[in-house]
């Protein structure tokens, strides 16, 4: 980024489960946007709805929204490190407030949402700025999650960054476009189908055999790994895309106990 350009000014969205589970996370989103030129800020934040919206509680879903547009009002752009809460807070928000005179204002906020792999690719152009390259016996592959890929029509971002930051290529899971089962409630109140589908998916990750499982939803990443360890898998480690690309596949993996 030339050095006559402003920085600009990035709103991170922590999302809830990297807030409770995974702070290392959002860590890693600060790194690769200040490494990138861009100023970053955290504020102060809620739930961005997500959960009430698909248990068809609009009245509350709404109220967590207001609360969203307000504290990132005074941002560039919102960058959120999952494709989840980045589609509800760009895709759903406009239809929570359609019949709103509060509905231009919601627009103009959900205009400037961004996923993190999309910001960093698309908005940036970022090619390097790299740490230390991933080893190149290592088999790494990444997972898509649903909204990200459905919604926001994620999937060679993620991919490319890898490359360009770490020099690897990722290979790709049999059906891979095939949901994990996590799906939010839907896991809970549909807990036998749910199971269904992530030992399916931890079959096709057993059928590569990678050294890393890489995703940009930290809570599909949390069931696979979850259910990895549970099938006594102790091979595979599973980070975040944003840890990975900061150079930080060194530290404990989701599901560890180091």
């Amino acid at each position: 980024m030339p050095a006559s350009t402003p920085a600009p000014k990035i709103g991170l969205f922590v999302t809830c489960p990297v807030d409770l589970m995974r702070p290392s996370v959002a860590f890693a989103c600060i790194k690769l946007l200040e490494d990138a030129g861009c100023e970053v800020v955290v504020p102060p934040q809620s739930c961005c709805g997500q959960v009430a919206w698909n248990n068809g509680l609009s009245g509350e879903a709404r109220t967590l929204a207001r609360q969203v547009v307000a504290a990132f009002a005074a941002v560039d752009y919102v960058v959120a490190p999952s494709g989840s809460c980045a589609s509800m807070l760009k895709n759903h928000y406009p239809t929570l407030f359609a019949d709103s005179d509060e509905l231009a204002r919601v627009e103009a906020f959900s205009a400037r949402v961004y996923e993190l792999t999309v910001f960093l690719h698309d908005v940036l152009g970022v090619q390097s700025n790299s740490p230390a390259p991933a080893e190149n016996s290592k088999t790494v592959a990444y997972h898509d999650s649903c909204a990200g890929l459905r919604e926001l029509g994620i999937r060679q971002q993620p991919r490319a960054l890898a490359r360009h930051y770490r020099g690897v290529h990722l290979g790709d899971l049999e059906d891979s476009e095939t949901c994990c089962g996590f799906g939010g409630t839907f896991c809970v109140k549909f807990a036998d189908i749910s199971n269904h589908m992530v030992t399916a998916k931890a079959r096709q990750v057993a059928a590569l055999h990678p050294d890393l499982l890489l995703g940009g939803d930290l809570s599909c990443l949390l069931n696979l790994a979850g259910k990895l360890r549970r099938q006594g898998d102790r091979d595979t480690r599973v980070f975040h895309i944003a840890e990975f690309l900061a150079g930080w596949d060194d530290r404990p993996a989701l599901g560890w106990e180091e």
